[in-house]
């Protein structure tokens, strides 16, 4: 099973939903990062659940624990290992699941595959498994720092919903985390009434990455945009990935697509940051669509495991919408990319040599 991500900086998360613990093994970290369980903690605060009426209820503390790699608050160059306890588990809720393939969900998947899966909030296939993901970008996020550079990510659509305006300084001033405070109180009316009758919501969450210099990423392959739709299409519940202008390109022409170059630099940014798969310096901007959850109290049809169909109705601590919980997780699987990224242009920096 994959569960590992990166080339130079890589990550390997562990745990389950409903398990003991959850936590990541970070490799490839370089030493004399300044890193503390209080600057992976804020990460981990705007992830755990529990945090408004439009999140799932489930209370967790998410404390992290660094247990290697870190000595008097800077990493070694050792692997750093965190890991989070899981205080609030109640893997009874899913009993009544555990011979039946929920809609929506990877247990029909899971038990074709392997044979056996861990019905008990989805096992690995769980939200929770991205704790991980947020404690290891955290430090990510601290290389990025080094060099000037901010990542954040933000909801700009739930439902039919759309943010018109982006100020990014009130994103994190709202529970939907919208950079559009009116659309951000319609997204919320919507997501409490889509949990009132007993649904869910998907949305649109969008990355931009500002002051990433040029030269990024490498052509054909390895092309940035590719590494970047590989760590957030990794997300569990993210069914669609663009850069710039994404899709709406294919109704451009190329003179308007194009982004001119000026003596100033780019007078445009419909690339989205990245041309031939190498940044262009401007900033990095791109946005995935997030599925609605699968998890909802409507009663649904389904079959178990013996092919017998049968009603049922899921109960529990659901998220109605992804998109506040997944905005941190976004800027983890962006930062740990190119935090990659980096590492990797620096180990292939053209060698100089040097003259007398």
């Amino acid at each position: 099973m994959s569960s590992s991500f990166g080339r130079f900086l890589t990550i390997t998360t562990f745990g389950e939903s409903h398990g003991p613990a959850v936590g990541v093994i970070l490799d490839g970290c370089p030493p004399g990062i300044a890193v503390t369980p209080e600057v992976v903690q804020r990460d981990l605060d705007r992830r755990r659940p529990g945090q408004s009426a439009i999140t799932t209820q489930r209370k967790e503390p998410d404390k992290v624990e660094i247990l290697s790699g870190v000595f008097e608050g800077v990493t070694t160059g050792a692997s750093i290992a965190l890991v989070v306890r899981s205080v609030d588990a109640r893997p009874a809720d899913y009993s009544n699941l555990k011979d039946l393939f929920r809609p929506g969900h990877a247990d029909y998947t899971y038990w074709m595959k392997y044979g056996v899966r861990d019905y008990r909030g989805s096992g690995r296939s769980s939200g929770r498994e991205t704790v991980g993901r947020v404690a290891a970008g955290a430090i990510a996020r601290v290389i990025l720092d080094g060099i000037g550079a901010r990542v954040q990510a933000y909801t700009v659509q739930v439902g039919g919903i759309t943010a018109l305006r982006r100020d990014l300084a009130v994103a994190e001033q709202n529970s939907v985390r919208c950079p559009d405070p009116d659309a951000a109180a319609e997204m919320e009316r919507a997501i409490l009434a889509a949990r009132e009758a007993g649904d869910s919501l998907g949305g649109v969450v969008e990355i931009r990455a500002d002051g990433i210099p040029v030269g990024l990423g490498d052509p054909v392959m390895d092309k940035l945009e590719a590494s970047l739709a590989w760590g957030l299409m990794s997300i569990g519940a993210v069914k669609g990935f663009e850069v710039g202008d994404g899709f709406a390109a294919a109704g451009h022409r190329g003179s308007e697509m194009n982004d001119r170059m000026t003596r100033e630099g780019f007078a445009s940014n419909h690339a989205g940051g990245i041309l031939g798969g190498i940044s262009t310096g401007e900033p990095i901007l791109c946005r995935i669509a997030v599925k609605p959850p699968s998890s909802i109290a409507i009663p649904q049809k389904t079959v178990d495991t013996e092919g017998q169909e049968r009603d049922f109705a899921i109960t529990g601590r659901h998220d109605p919408c992804l998109c506040p919980r997944v905005v941190p997780v976004a800027e983890a699987m962006t930062c740990l990319t190119l935090a990659d990224a980096l590492l990797r242009q620096r180990a292939i920096e053209p060698w100089r040599p040097k003259h007398a």
